[in-house]
């Protein structure tokens, strides 16, 4: 400043924070530029990423997901969803490091805390943080939300960065923190994030690893050989763990801190069920049960309540009505909750199931906060929710099956819903089998054994359609042993005779034949003529498949004449066709067809038309034999039609194997041998690969296609 006479020095003193121009003459526009404002130094927040065990599909997916979305400069966003302790953070970890070379703008992270004490971390303090790591200086955050969210968007619309929003609450919370301009966020949440697709949201959800990954992931956590040295215990103890990577690193890291203990020792302190979630621990640090605990905790109270009375339910998936019963409401909103928070599983078609570890969780917490009697009614409304349904599919499927009375609880009673054809009612016990089996079980150490029996019972027409030969015998011992502990005569009857089915069916005529004899010596004692008839048919079936046709005949015969005498014209009819069938084993075919023509159409006028379908088979085959060819077809087919229709596979496959003999008759080696192949595929699903009439069919089909070779 020449020319004014005065002193020019321009002087700061004391410490100088931020920004600060000292200038002596300025001449023209002054132009300040903030870090911020100039981009400043790059944050880098990101914690590093850890070991990750196959998730390369998981990975590949977020990275083709990141490649087509962000064509153009547009934002991508993913959402990274699991169970706790499934390894979403280090998904999304091992993703967005690896992006570091190709977005030097920065890395943001925030843990939103959806699961902490305190509840959700509000998106305006995450907006602030992200702020004052992006160079505005704490003076200069705006106070106002709306403010600090513009700021927000307009600092990263120019840049190349990465955010991780760890641990979400919701999607209301993610989206005041979702940046501008050309980068990628990831979001993880132990809830779904379904409500950010209206955000052009990818999302991934992460399920437990596979017994081969989980059994690597285990390896890396002991990496001193003990894994190589008992790689079978070293599968068990994963699969114990349900392949949950948090629990596998438990397991590890205990292992790891006992260097003298084998794999075997652990896999026997995790076996009882009931102590496995103490035991994958480890004392001051990390817990499966911790882990769980925090999911548990975020739910309303419908769901949390629905949660704990599923962990009784014994079997391992489970439909809405299974939900509502155990509630005794409508369960369809709660149920959702549950699946949303990754605590159930969808395996389609309405169908939920839990994790294993996940199932004790919530058995132990309904253990802990249902009383006694709660727990025990919800027990009961489960078993009655089976009993219900599999009584009225057995009422569909084989309405002549004199159903016995049925005891339910004091209710609700909850069915399901498949319609009113048999295949639906056949598929539906099939379905349900597992389930069925498991709650047969459980009734009597629950105190209520007459759903032992009357479950089994209600069963019939499966076993007897789709050949589950082993939970056949299995159900109908359990429930003659509970007919018998309840002193109920009449309905251990029932589960001899219709486990002596069973048993033929399994080959063991011999000890099908002394629970039929048992079962007449009960039906004279209590005078149940109607009873003691029906057995007569049955032993003749034993000793049919003892090979003894003469004493067969004898029974048939006697049990013909005697079953619609006491009532029963139905029974009557089916052995006649049991005795039409011995005659024409024993080389009578023309008595094989009066009788089979008289059984059908006693079986026809009853209205049962599997039966009747049945004797349209033997029919078939008798015709067959005394070269009838035109009637053997018709027979065969109407038979072929009815059996498709109810998905009886054994039976389906005795009729084809027929038709295959028609064909070879009749010259057709290429339909015969369609007809043995797909004969010989129901035999094996049915079980009976083996039977006389499958090795028949297989030495058809062989000689066929030896033939066609020449």
């Amino acid at each position: 400043m020449e020319g004014r006479g005065h002193d020019s020095r321009n002087e700061v003193s004391g410490t100088v924070h931020g920004p600060a121009v000292q200038a002596g003459t300025v001449h023209g526009g002054i132009h300040i530029h903030t870090e911020a404002a100039a981009g400043g130094r790059p944050p880098w927040q990101l914690p590093p990423s850890g070991r990750i065990t196959d998730r390369a599909a998981e990975l590949n997916t977020l990275e083709r997901y990141r490649a087509r979305s962000g064509q153009g400069g547009n934002p991508t966003l993913a959402a990274v969803s699991g169970l706790g302790g499934v390894g979403k953070t280090a998904v999304a970890l091992a993703w967005l490091n690896a992006l570091r070379p190709h977005f030097p703008g920065g890395q943001l992270y925030a843990d939103l805390g959806a699961q902490s004490p305190g509840g959700p971390v509000d998106p305006q303090e995450v907006v602030g943080r992200f702020l004052r790591a992006l160079g505005v200086p704490a003076q200069k955050v705006p106070t106002s939300f709306t403010e600090r969210a513009a700021l927000y968007r307009s600092l990263t619309a120019e840049r190349r960065l990465v955010v991780l929003l760890d641990d979400a609450a919701s999607a209301a919370q993610v989206r005041p923190l979702l940046p501008s301009g050309h980068n990628v966020t990831a979001v993880t949440s132990r809830w779904r994030m379904s409500g950010l697709t209206l955000d052009g949201c990818h999302t991934v959800h992460l399920e437990p690893l596979a017994p081969e990954a989980a059994v690597e992931l285990l390896e890396a956590t002991l990496a001193d050989g003990r894994v190589t040295a008992e790689p079978d215990q070293a599968r068990v103890l994963v699969e114990l763990c349900a392949g949950l990577p948090l629990a596998v690193r438990v397991a590890g890291a205990r292992l790891a801190a006992r260097p003298r203990h084998s794999i075997t020792t652990m896999v026997d302190a995790l076996t009882e069920e009931r102590d496995r979630l103490a035991r994958l621990a480890i004392e001051g640090d990390r817990s499966v049960r911790a882990a769980l605990d925090v999911s548990y905790q975020a739910l309303p109270p419908a769901a949390a309540r629905l949660y704990r009375l599923l962990g009784l339910h014994p079997g391992t998936e489970f439909g809405v009505p299974l939900a509502t019963a155990v509630l005794a409401e409508e369960a369809t909103d709660p149920l959702e909750l549950l699946y949303d928070a990754n605590l159930l599983t969808d395996v389609g078609e309405e169908r939920y199931r839990f994790h294993d570890l996940v199932r004790l969780h919530a058995l132990a917490l309904a253990e802990k906060v249902e009383p006694d009697w709660e727990r025990a009614a919800a027990l009961r409304r489960i078993a009655d929710h089976y009993l219900a349904t599999a009584t009225r599919a057995e009422g569909i499927i084989d309405p002549h099956h004199l159903t016995m009375d049925r005891d339910y609880g004091p209710g609700p009673v909850v069915t399901a819903d498949f319609g009113d054809d048999e295949a639906g009612a056949l598929d539906w016990l099939e379905r349900e089998l597992p389930n069925l089996m498991a709650v047969l079980h459980g009734a009597r150490p629950a105190g209520f054994a007459t759903v032992a029996w009357q479950l089994a019972d209600a069963m019939w027409p499966l076993f007897l359609r789709r050949k589950f030969y082993e939970h056949w015998r299995a159900a109908h011992a359990e429930g003659a042993a509970a007919a018998r502990e309840l002193g109920d005569a009449k309905a251990e009857c029932r589960m001899l005779t219709s486990g002596g089915i069973g048993e033929l069916g399994m080959e063991s005529p011999g000890r099908a034949l002394e629970m039929f004899e048992q079962a007449a010596r009960a039906f004279r004692v209590l005078g149940d003529e109607l009873g003691y008839a029906r057995t007569l048919n049955y032993q003749g079936l034993a000793h049919q498949r003892l090979g003894d046709l003469d004493r067969a005949a004898e029974f048939f015969a006697h049990a013909a004449a005697e079953l619609p005498r006491c009532g029963d014209r139905r029974a009557g009819g089916l052995a006649s066709l049991n005795l039409a069938d011995t005659a024409l084993t024993r080389g009578l075919p023309e008595e094989a067809i009066i009788g089979a023509e008289a059984a059908y159409t006693t079986l026809r006028e009853a209205g049962d038309t599997y039966n009747a379908a049945r004797a349209a088979t033997l029919l078939g085959r008798a015709y067959l034999t005394v070269d009838r060819f035109d009637r053997a077809a018709d027979r065969l087919s109407t038979a072929l039609a009815t059996l498709r229709a109810a998905a009886a596979g054994y039976e389906t496959a005795r009729a084809l194997g027929a038709l295959a003999l028609l064909a070879d008759r009749r010259g057709q080696p290429d339909l015969a041998q369609s007809h043995c192949r797909e004969a010989l595929d129901l035999y094996e699903a049915a079980g009976r690969s083996r039977s006389a009439d499958a090795e028949a069919a297989r030495t058809l089909l062989g000689r066929l296609e030896h033939g066609s070779g020449d």
